[in-house]
């Protein structure tokens, strides 16, 4: 695990590596594989920045697999800094945001190994620290938090498109400020990026409040398959979302990550599951707690990472299969517990 928050000499490595870029130079940001909010409202929020910063700089976007943005952070400012992850070069610098681990890089991992500068920025406890700098901080409710300090220390100062993808970062890692992750710390933030004048309305419904009609049939389905069981004593709700799930109700993968909000309001579960689709034998598994499980140390042990109370991981193989092993590690995790 890493240390509670960067350092100063981290900050300070981090800040003098991209004032050091040469007019002209490639800086490449990258996120983890289907990413949410955070991932893609932090890396774009500090492109913004980042072009502010120095004009010169050639600053592109990507994330591994298909380079498909889901509603609503289609609608992010800078969007268009994104390029496919296939047609990516070695850059002169690689900025990597939200990812708790190198293989949720996936191939853009080699990358990152390979870039002259490589700055991890993220906010998981269980990242080890796989950049050449790292700027990891567990006590920060979102990657956006760490984003908007390393833009503060760079003298970027906030306009209306940095803060319009740093709050929707902010808002949806927090639950729209409902988890017990948001402290007066966030709620300043918070505020500072309200007085860019974002609409803040708007982008609470895009977020929270819009789903196509597809979208809440597929959430139908799904919810009506879920299945509640007593793993480890303390309660297991799951339910799954296959390929042709998505086909028959015409929705992209991204169309399901809200599902996991729905599954967690079950009373009688502590641990809340959803399984997605990402292609055939392939999956993304959502994990949350409401406490009496650390769900990060399950998804480690099953190749992902994440907090506490929210983690994840990737799974190849059936969804029986990817039960079962989740199953297993949380017996072992109770069995743990129960040792003291």
């Amino acid at each position: 695990m890493t240390q509670a928050q960067p350092s100063p000499g981290e900050w300070a490595a981090a800040v003098t590596a991209l004032r050091g870029l040469p007019p002209g130079a490639r800086v490449l940001l990258a996120c983890h594989v289907n990413p949410d909010g955070d991932a893609l409202g932090s890396m774009l929020g500090f492109g913004l920045g980042l072009r502010r910063f120095a004009p010169s700089l050639v600053v592109e976007a990507t994330f591994p697999g298909p380079m498909t943005v889901p509603p609503p952070f289609d609608q992010l400012p800078g969007v268009s800094m994104l390029v496919p992850a296939g047609a990516v070069t070695l850059p002169d610098a690689m900025l990597v945001f939200d990812a708790a681990s190198a293989e949720r890089l996936g191939p853009l991992a080699a990358t990152l190994a390979t870039a002259p500068v490589g700055i991890v920025l993220d906010h998981h406890a269980s990242n080890a620290g796989f950049g050449a700098i790292n700027l990891i901080d567990p006590s920060a409710a979102a990657t956006s938090v760490v984003a908007e300090g390393l833009l503060s220390r760079l003298g970027v100062p906030l306009d209306a498109e940095i803060a319009e993808c740093l709050y929707v970062a902010l808002a949806t890692d927090t639950g729209s400020f409902r988890h017990s992750s948001t402290t007066p710390a966030v709620h300043e933030l918070a505020a500072r990026l309200i007085a860019t004048g974002i609409p803040v309305g708007d982008i609470s419904r895009r977020l929270f409040d819009t789903r196509s009609y597809g979208a809440v049939r597929l959430f139908g389905v799904a919810l009506a398959r879920t299945a509640l069981e007593p793993a480890g004593g303390l309660g297991l709700a799951w339910t799954y979302v296959t390929l042709d799930d998505l086909a028959e109700f015409d929705q992209p993968p991204g169309a399901v990550e809200a599902l996991i909000d729905s599954v967690r309001c079950v009373a009688e579960a502590d641990v809340a599951c959803v399984v997605k689709p990402v292609a055939p034998h392939e999956w993304s598994v959502s994990l949350r707690s409401k406490g009496a499980v650390d769900v990060s140390r399950i998804a480690v042990g099953l190749g992902g990472g994440g907090h506490r109370f929210a983690a994840g991981f990737s799974a190849t193989g059936t969804v029986e299969g990817v039960m079962a092993a989740i199953r297993a590690a949380l017996d072992d995790r109770v069995a743990l517990v129960d040792q003291g």
